[in-house]
């Protein structure tokens, strides 16, 4: 505890001192940092685990959105050293403009590194990362890359004996790309675009146009389960609020069952319910609604992937709107009712606008689930209920083409941060209210 330290007469004030005679500010002061210090040792094991775990394979996965070098680079898989491959071939291209056409110099540069390549064994990382750009090539550099060796002067004529696609432009443009370590070729492709033989900017044709689809039909379906699920949640969230303790208890317990049970159970449960033959048809066919020649198809299609995530997602828009709705005293609507108002009206003025915040926080959080949701589109979904969450995963896992999957995780990322920003300008952030 700090004291008044007496002066004698005439003496300069001392000021306010600790019993040790430190300064008062300055003894503050180091408190303050000890509690600081003391408050990083207690998160700094969880801050050390979310960046290892979290934020840097985040980060190198998104990388690799703007960076494949696989075409200039061959890694070996024992030793783990990086040779610089494909050299020759990338002078040529830095020489020589694009859309130039190929000449001796460049099918030479070209057989010489196909000649590493044998010897690294590395043509296949190299034909799957142009395979890419222009596909069904990958077959190609494997098979070249085999008579690298036979390969002689001229070897413009050597290389096209061996295969005649070697003359296609658009895999010379192809590999002119991927000669350079970072690229944006991947967010192209992603945006239904690519180069063509002369480097410029273009729209892939029509009926390869697939990505801008299936972000827009993400955006359409996701803006449906949220507004499902605030029509849907917000009378339960009432009445969870409104009701006695005892009934509110077991409704919560409906409500966090869900959670209780394997998302993978959920959903084949829904594939059961849904199906042609299965029991909601049924009920359907037997109350006489429909005939039995008139079944309604409501799964792989868009309407099962609707249901099935609203009937999942419906608990993060109760939770949110019940803990908003907890705490609003019936005696503002009562009030409000005795000054004239009807029931709409004291509901409409009074009432709603203090749950806005828990109307945009479950908003926000099922828009934000539902854009990332993978697993329940591809069981239920059909090919007209994917989501571009699938896309993603097909890239990840089949195609193992992780740099297109990042570059789409990327876009779908910033989509969701301009969302963020959206309802911080126009209901603000500090209105939003989890719990």
């Amino acid at each position: 505890m700090a004291d008044m330290t007496a002066t004698s007469p005439g003496a300069a004030p001392q000021g306010l001192q600790t019993a040790d005679g430190r300064p008062l500010k300055a003894a503050l002061a180091a408190s303050q940092a000890r509690a600081k210090r003391r408050a990083f040792y207690l998160v700094a094991p969880l801050l050390a685990f979310v960046l290892l775990t979290f934020v840097l394979p985040i980060g190198q996965l998104l990388s690799r959105s703007v960076s494949d070098p696989r075409f200039i680079e061959n890694v070996d898989r024992s030793s783990g050293e990086v040779t610089p491959i494909m050299v020759e071939l990338r002078d040529w291209f830095k020489a020589n403009p694009p859309g130039t056409e190929p000449d001796e110099a460049a099918y030479q540069a070209l057989a010489q590194g196909l000649a590493q390549l044998a010897e690294l064994r590395g043509q296949g990382d190299v034909g799957t990362r142009i395979n890419y750009e222009a596909p069904g090539t990958r077959s190609l550099f494997t098979k070249t890359a085999r008579r690298a060796d036979d390969l002689e002067a001229p070897f413009k004529e050597a290389i096209l004996d061996v295969d005649e696609d070697w003359a296609d432009p658009v895999l010379w443009q192809a590999m002119r790309d991927a000669s350079s370590r970072y690229t944006i070729n991947f967010y192209l492709a992603a945006l239904d675009m690519t180069r063509d033989v002369d480097g410029n900017i273009v729209n892939v044709p029509e009926d390869r146009q697939v990505y801008l689809l299936l972000f827009k039909r993400t955006a359409i379906l996701s803006v449906l389960i949220t507004v499902t699920t605030l029509v849907l949640g917000f009378p339960v969230a009432y009445l969870l609020a409104t009701l006695p303790l005892r009934y509110s208890n077991l409704l919560m317990i409906l409500v966090l069952l869900p959670f209780w049970t394997s998302l993978l159970v959920r959903t084949t449960s829904w594939m059961v319910l849904l199906q042609s033959q299965g029991v909601v048809n049924d009920l359907l066919v037997w109350a006489g609604i429909i005939g039995d020649d008139g079944r309604i198809q409501m799964i792989y299609n868009q309407m099962g992937t609707v249901i099935a995530m609203t009937h999942i997602l419906l608990p993060f828009t109760v939770l949110p709107l019940y803990s908003v709705m907890r705490p609003i005293k019936p005696s503002y609507v009562r009030a409000a009712r005795s000054l004239g108002a009807t029931s709409w009206t004291a509901f409409r003025r009074v009432y709603l606008p203090q749950t806005v915040p828990g109307i945009g926080a479950g908003a926000l959080l099922v828009f934000i689930l539902a854009v990332g949701y993978y697993i329940t589109p591809a069981l239920v979904g059909g090919s007209s209920g994917q989501l571009i969450s699938n896309l993603i995963a097909f890239h990840m896992q089949n195609s193992l083409n992780w740099s297109l999957a990042a570059a789409l995780a990327s876009l779908l990322l910033a989509g969701v941060l301009v969302l963020y920003w959206l309802y911080d300008r126009l209901v603000g952030i500090d209105n939003l209210k989890l719990g």
